[in-house]
């Protein structure tokens, strides 16, 4: 019997790859706005799931009794219920590496374009208000002080560019082996406060977790050096949205780039959408055409690999499941 693997019905092509010529494998595609309910009457016969930001909870494990694997699109996973998962002995597959490049790349797309002042100059040519040039200059990052929260696969990654950008680096994240940072020639920060105080830039990337849920609230967001740029491509809920708006509103921070928000579509009254200093993206960071096709394609070879009985065991989130 073949086994029947849900897969969003726009996988990017190369997610295809891994299953070509595998008589073994019925794939079924579903909307991307699927509801819960809808989905969980396709999850009665499947055996494995590939998920962008379709939600897996006790209530779809309930219907679900041949599903022996789940891979998310990405490496978040906040929108799957792990222990309800490693309860059932299934494991959940992220996709390492394959869009840590583009989040980075986002994240410093969104500093560079507030220290060249992009979307003010680009404005001043189409307005013609060339006399209006001198008013604010750009600025250049070299030899700015940056503040990468989270030294993981796209932490690393940003602190490495912001390294190779002559930017004073330093990097907070309790949970890594400090020399780890100072091999990539950026400075651990010990105390994120102390960090965050005389930073130019704040660029987060931890996971969402009970711990960084609302890391960056009023207080924190209050210590932040006046002038500076508040930076978000991680998860929506790390940052307190209302007080963020308010430091924008009233002047402390000089700017925010983000990707993602508390809740995504973000409402259309969402404060922080008023303000100019904000430059927004619905939650593309990790979206590029080759990261969307390098992500497809890990993601179903994660679940191949699983039903293979070869299991990725770097990409697995409760590796417990494998005894």
């Amino acid at each position: 019997m073949a086994h029947r693997i849900l897969i969003p019905e726009n996988l990017a092509p190369d997610g295809l790859l891994p299953v070509q010529g595998r008589a073994d494998i019925a794939l079924e595609r579903f909307p991307l706005a699927i509801s819960q309910p809808a989905f969980r009457e396709l999850l009665a016969g499947a055996h494995g799931a590939v998920l962008g930001l379709t939600r897996i909870s006790t209530p779809e494990l309930a219907v679900a009794p041949h599903l022996k694997v789940v891979a998310r699109i990405g490496v978040g996973y906040d929108t799957i219920d792990v222990p309800a998962l490693t309860a059932r002995g299934i494991p959940l597959m992220i996709t390492g590496v394959a869009n840590s490049v583009s989040v980075a790349e986002q994240a410093l797309a969104f500093m560079f374009a507030f220290a060249k002042r992009i979307s003010e100059l680009d404005a001043m040519v189409r307005e013609h208000r060339w006399g209006a040039r001198f008013a604010a200059f750009p600025s250049d990052l070299y030899r700015k002080r940056v503040v990468v929260v989270g030294f993981g696969r796209i932490g690393g990654r940003m602190a490495k560019r912001c390294v190779a950008l002559e930017m004073d680096t330093l990097v907070y994240d309790p949970h890594v082996v400090q020399d780890s940072i100072r091999q990539a020639g950026a400075t651990p920060a010990p105390d994120l406060d102390e960090a965050i105080a005389q930073a130019d830039y704040v660029s987060i990337h931890c996971p969402k977790t009970p711990d960084t849920v609302g890391l960056f609230d009023a207080a924190r967001i209050g210590r932040m050096k006046r002038g500076s740029v508040l930076i978000n491509t991680a998860r929506g809920g790390i940052v307190d949205e209302a007080a963020l708006a308010q430091a924008l509103r009233d002047g402390h921070l000089r700017g925010a780039g983000l990707d993602v928000f508390a809740s995504e579509p973000t409402e259309r009254d969402n404060p922080l959408l008023g303000l100019p200093n904000v430059i927004a993206a619905p939650h593309m960071a990790g979206v590029t055409i080759e990261a969307f096709n390098r992500m497809a394609e890990t993601a179903m070879r994660n679940v191949v690999e699983v039903l293979d009985g070869r299991p990725n065991r770097e990409h697995t989130v409760n590796p417990e499941v494998y005894g």
